[in-house]
C-alpha cells in the first residue's frame, strides 16, 4: 500500500471520528425539530467519464410557525454558512472557508492550500423551495477535467404543507454533482470511494443531523441581512 493511500485512509478515519464526537456534543443541546436521515442506498455514483454525483438528504419535522419564521432568503444564506461552520468545527479548524466578493475558498489552514475553489453562491427561493448552489471552479481536490464550472455543491430545502397537527416537514438535500475528484484521477476510484467520498458522506450526515437544533450561523457576507452587514468573526 502506497504512502498516499495510508495517509488518505488515516485522514478519513480521523475526520469520521471527529464528526461523530461533534454530533454527539451538539445533540446534548435542546432540539427544535425531529431530524431523520433519508439518504438513498445508492447515494454516490460515478459515470463513465469519472464525474461523481453524491446526494445526502434528511427530513426535519417542526412546527409550521417556526418554519414560517425562518423561511426567508436571509435564513437560507445562514443555512449555507452553517454548512461551512460545521465543516470547520469537525476538522478542528484545519479546514475553513475564506471569502472574496466573487469566490469561496475551502482551504487547509491558509489560501495557498485551497482544497476547493467555488464561484460565488447562487440563490433561489419561493414559497415552498430554497436553493443555494456553489459552482466548482478548481482546487487541489479537483481533477483538471473538472475545472470548468460545470460541477457544483448545492443545498436544497423544500417544505410540505402543514399537517393536521400543525407540523411541517422540511426536506433538506446536499448534492455534489459533476465533480471530478483528483484522488480518483491520480490514484484510483477505489481510493477515492474509501477516503474523500466516505468522509464527505459522514460529515454531511452530521451536518444534516445538527439542523435539528436550528442553530443557524450568521452569514459572513450578509447579502440578504436586513442591514446588509456581515457578521465577521
Amino acid at each position: 500500500m502506497s504512502g498516499w493511500v495510508i495517509v488518505a485512509l488515516a485522514a478519513a478515519g480521523l475526520v469520521a471520528a471527529r464528526t461523530a464526537v461533534a454530533v454527539v456534543r451538539m445533540l446534548r443541546h435542546p432540539v427544535v425539530a425531529r431530524a431523520r436521515i433519508v439518504t438513498a442506498p445508492q447515494h454516490t455514483e460515478t459515470d463513465a467519464r469519472g464525474a461523481v454525483r453524491s446526494v445526502q438528504a434528511a427530513e426535519l419535522v417542526l412546527p409550521a410557525d417556526r418554519v414560517n419564521q425562518i423561511w426567508t432568503p436571509e435564513h437560507l444564506e445562514r443555512l449555507a454558512r452553517t454548512y461551512w461552520r460545521f465543516l470547520s468545527r469537525v476538522t478542528l479548524g484545519l479546514v475553513r472557508v475564506e471569502y472574496t466578493p466573487a469566490e469561496r475558498f475551502v482551504v487547509l489552514l491558509t489560501r495557498p492550500f485551497a482544497l476547493l475553489r467555488f464561484r460565488a453562491p447562487e440563490y433561489e427561493m419561493d414559497g415552498t423551495r430554497g436553493r443555494v448552489r456553489w459552482r466548482i471552479d478548481r482546487g487541489l481536490l479537483v481533477a483538471r477535467r473538472g475545472r470548468s464550472g460545470d460541477g457544483y455543491l448545492e443545498i436544497d430545502v423544500r417544505r410540505s404543507a402543514p399537517s393536521d397537527g400543525g407540523e411541517v416537514t422540511v426536506h433538506v438535500t446536499v448534492e455534489v454533482a459533476n465533480f471530478y475528484p483528483a484522488i480518483a484521477s491520480r490514484l484510483s476510484r477505489l481510493v477515492y470511494a474509501n477516503t474523500q467520498s466516505r468522509v464527505h458522506v459522514v460529515v454531511t450526515h452530521g451536518f444534516l443531523r445538527s439542523l435539528a437544533r436550528l442553530d443557524l450561523a450568521q452569514s459572513r457576507v450578509g447579502r440578504f441581512a436586513p442591514t446588509r452587514t456581515a457578521a465577521r468573526r
